[in-house]
């Protein structure tokens, strides 16, 4: 079982722009069954977490907000009722990461975003992997993908149609 922050980044290193907007990353080209590609990951995972503001996208800009995987959004927001599998919590990420990885039964971990989540993760030794899918465009400010110092190991590189796709373990 990993830690994995999986995601889709600028090649100028922003993984949304300043109003939230992911329109350069959906605008890509990508092969669903190619190399690094989501369905692939997604069968991996046993859990996941994400932000207040990834999550407040995906109310956003998607009819069926999401599936059965158990997932914890971070927040101090109120938000109206998910669906049965998601969770809402404040807590200490190690508390969250613990009842995630007990969710996960031996399955994988997904830090959805944002990249300051991923790096609480982190500062607690517990991401293990960043992947991250590079698209051809930069937007010059916005979301950084990691917000901090964090040390990586480039384990693999793909391409798949436009994007650059990197698979990095992390350096404790």
């Amino acid at each position: 079982m990993a830690t994995i922050y999986y995601t889709g980044c600028t090649l100028d290193g922003f993984i949304a722009t300043d109003d939230h907007s992911l329109d350069w990353l959906t605008s890509r080209d990508i092969d669903m069954d190619g190399p690094m590609a989501y369905p692939g990951f997604r069968e991996r995972l046993g859990a996941c977490v994400m932000g207040a503001t990834t999550w407040q996208w995906i109310l956003d800009h998607d009819d069926d907000p999401w599936g059965p995987l158990p997932t914890w959004v971070m927040t101090h927001r109120t938000f109206p009722a998910g669906p049965a599998s998601v969770r809402f919590a404040h807590d200490d990420v190690r508390r969250v990461h613990a009842a995630m990885t007990e969710a996960a039964d031996g399955r994988d971990l997904w830090v959805v975003g944002g990249g300051d989540l991923a790096g609480q993760l982190h500062d607690a030794g517990l991401l293990d992997e960043v992947w991250l899918q590079y698209a051809p465009v930069t937007v010059g400010s916005g979301a950084p993908v990691l917000p901090r110092h964090v040390e990586l190991r480039l384990e693999e590189v793909a391409r798949n149609r436009d994007f650059m796709c990197g698979r990095y373990t992390v350096v404790r």
